[in-house]
């Protein structure tokens, strides 16, 4: 066993620092460059000044003013070939931390305006990209339909209609983000099971600003098998028990709940109790330029806030890839990425 006051070194944290990494929670517009927004609001003569600070960065209160200032980034997002060209800046980053499979949340509400046939349009350009960035970049991205909860249930249900229309070997999942303060999980309950007829396999968003019983209910009533933060569930044991006997998965993402105020420091974050109690959890950004961290900071500052040493986060991966969306020969090959070179 480990000596629990054992220490990373500066090499020991840059060794994990470069790891290959399986990234599970990340937002697609949320992972927009900053400067890649700018730039095409610039070429679009749309002034999005008020969200970003002096310094380039996005500019927000809160996290529900976080949701404006990402709406209003996503505005200029308007063609298949936009989207394509994030789908370049995004994977070029998460790349150069060390991501070799990544899996990424896309709402129609965004690409198309929930239209089945604009839809398909602007899932081809980001899977084109997305393709020639595995064979440039190494790093293999597939794809989760997620309803806006803030938007509604009956808008869900359009959501749904494009990812059943859509469902295949790169289009894997579906979920829900969102305020969610806004109704309950299962308003949902027709959404999710549209695409589980579909075969696509199923998160949620839970348990980042409610609290456990918000964990439970998705995964009762949702039938979920991984929820994005969950980490509220902490607060009730026998959830936490559930999570662990069911082996659902957590999609945790520690940097985005210290930067909004879900836990006041990294060291009170429960990430390292939850997985203690059994439970399987996973690491992940969520939207990074938004929280100012990216995979290789998340490993970094978890290395030396917890003195995880290369075994537990080679756990971390591999829990990761075992519950990824994706078929067994994605898998086998991404599994072929972690191992030690």
């Amino acid at each position: 066993m480990k000596d629990p006051d054992w220490r990373a070194d500066e090499e020991t944290l840059d060794r994990i620092g470069r790891m290959p990494k399986v990234e599970l929670h990340l937002h697609f517009e949320g992972a927009a460059p900053p400067s890649f927004i700018r730039g095409l609001a610039k070429e679009k003569k749309v002034d999005l000044s008020r969200i970003f600070r002096p310094d380039g960065s996005y500019d927000y209160r809160d996290f529900w003013h976080f949701l404006e200032v990402y709406e209003a980034a996503t505005s200029v997002l308007k063609t298949p070939e936009d989207f394509a060209r994030l789908c370049r800046a995004v994977l070029e980053e998460s790349a150069a931390n060390g991501v070799v499979y990544s899996e990424t949340f896309l709402s129609p509400d965004f690409c198309g305006g929930g239209d089945v046939s604009a839809w398909k349009d602007y899932l081809l350009a980001i899977r084109e990209t997305a393709e020639e960035a595995e064979r440039d970049l190494g790093i293999t991205l597939r794809g989760i339909v997620t309803a806006i909860r803030h938007f509604g249930p009956d808008k869900a249900r359009q959501t749904a209609l494009c990812a059943a229309e859509t469902a295949g070997d790169w289009l894997t999942g579906f979920g829900l983000a969102g305020d969610e303060k806004k109704g309950k999980q299962r308003d949902f309950t027709w959404a999710f099971d549209c695409a589980r007829e579909a075969g696509l396999r199923l998160t949620s968003h839970a348990g980042e600003w409610n609290g456990p019983q918000e964990v439970r209910e998705a995964v009762e009533d949702l039938g979920v098998e991984r929820i994005g933060h969950g980490v509220r569930a902490w607060g009730d044991r026998a959830v936490v028990d559930m999570l662990a006997e069911r082996e659902i998965v957590l999609e945790v993402c520690p940097g985005s709940n210290v930067f909004l105020g879900v836990f006041p420091s990294l060291a009170a974050h429960p990430i390292a109790k939850l997985r203690k109690a059994g439970v399987k959890v996973t690491v992940s950004t969520d939207d990074p330029p938004f929280f100012h961290t990216t995979m290789r900071r998340e490993f970094e500052d978890l290395a030396k806030t917890f003195h995880w040493d290369e075994e537990v986060f080679d756990e971390l991966n591999r829990t990761a890839l075992d519950a990824a969306f994706c078929d067994a020969a994605t898998r086998d090959a991404v599994l072929k990425r972690l191992e030690p070179k």
